[in-house]
C-alpha cells in the first residue's frame, strides 16, 4: 500500500508541477496527457509490435546469458585451479559497461536483433556467472566430504550438494539479470535503432512528441516492475523448501 502511495503521489505531482506553472508542460506534460498519449498507443498495431521486439530481445538474450552463466558459474567453482586462473579474466571484463560495446555491435549485426543480444548477453552473464560463483564457494565442506566419502560422482556431487546450496544465488543472479536484460534491451533499441519500445521512445523524442515519449517511458517502466515481481514470485515458491524462503509455522 505505501508503494502505491508513493506512486500515486508521484502522478499527482506530475500533474500539478506543469499546471502551476512550475515546469514548462513542452518538457513535462501532466499526468492527464500522458495518460491520454497512453490511451491512443495502446491500440495501434505499432506498439504491440514495439513490445513484442522488447520483450523477444529480452527473453532471448536473458535465456543465453542465463544459461551460459549457470553453466561456466559451476564448471569454473567447481575447479579451485580454474577458478584462480580466470578470477583476474572475469574481474578485468565484469566492470567493462556493456554500452561500450554498441559499436561493436553495430559492425557485427546492424540494427538486427543480434545487437540487442549482444549487448543484453555481455550486460546479464556476469550477473549470473557471479552469484553462481559465489554460490559454489558457500558449499558446506563438511558435506563436501560426505559426498566423497560415500564415493559420489562429479555429477551426483554437483546434483545432491553443490546445486542445492547455490540455487539461491542463481536466482538472485535471475532476477537481477532480468533487470539488466530489459535495460539493456531498451537501451540499444534506443541508441543503435533496433526495433521495439526504444527505437519508439527515439523517435518520439525526435519528432516533438513529447507526451508519447513519456507514456512510452512509463510503458518500459512498467513492463521492469512486472518482470521484478514475477522474478520474485517465481522465486519464492520455488525456494519454499530454503530456509532463506521458509517461513516456520507456529505450533
Amino acid at each position: 500500500m505505501k508503494g502505491l502511495a508513493g506512486l500515486a503521489g508521484l502522478l499527482l505531482l506530475v500533474e500539478a508541477l506543469p499546471r502551476l506553472g512550475l515546469v514548462d508542460d513542452a518538457y513535462l506534460p501532466p499526468t492527464s496527457r500522458i495518460a491520454a498519449a497512453l490511451g491512443d498507443e495502446v491500440v495501434t498495431a505499432e506498439f504491440w509490435r514495439a513490445v513484442g521486439d522488447t520483450l523477444t530481445g529480452w527473453a532471448i538474450g536473458l535465456t543465453l546469458a542465463v544459461v551460459a552463466g549457470v553453466v561456466a558459474g559451476v564448471v569454473i567453482g567447481a575447479v579451485p585451479a580454474l577458478r584462480a586462473a580466470t578470477a583476474s579474466t572475469i574481474e578485468f571484463l565484469r566492470p567493462i559497461p556493456s554500452v561500450a560495446l554498441i559499436p561493436l555491435a553495430v559492425l557485427l549485426y546492424g540494427t538486427e536483433l543480434g545487437s540487442t543480444l549482444l549487448l543484453v548477453v555481455y550486460a546479464a552473464f556476469w550477473q549470473v556467472l557471479v552469484q553462481v560463483l559465489y554460490g559454489v564457494a558457500d558449499v558446506d565442506p563438511i558435506a563436501e566430504e560426505t559426498a566423497r566419502s560415500f564415493r559420489f560422482g562429479a555429477w551426483a556431487r554437483v546434483r545432491h550438494v553443490l546445486w542445492p546450496t547455490a540455487l539461491p544465488y542463481v536466482f538472485t543472479g535471475v532476477r537481477l539479470a532480468a533487470s539488466v536484460a530489459l535495460v539493456l534491451a531498451v537501451t540499444a533499441e534506443l541508441v543503435i535503432g533496433a526495433p521495439g519500445l526504444g527505437k519508439m521512445i527515439a523517435v518520439a523524442q525526435t519528432s516533438g512528441a513529447v507526451p508519447d515519449m513519456y507514456a512510452l517511458i512509463a510503458v518500459t517502466g512498467l513492463i521492469g516492475v512486472a518482470i521484478n515481481l514475477a522474478a520474485r514470485t517465481f522465486e519464492r515458491r520455488s525456494l519454499a523448501w530454503h530456509q532463506s524462503v521458509r517461513r516456520e509455522v507456529p505450533a
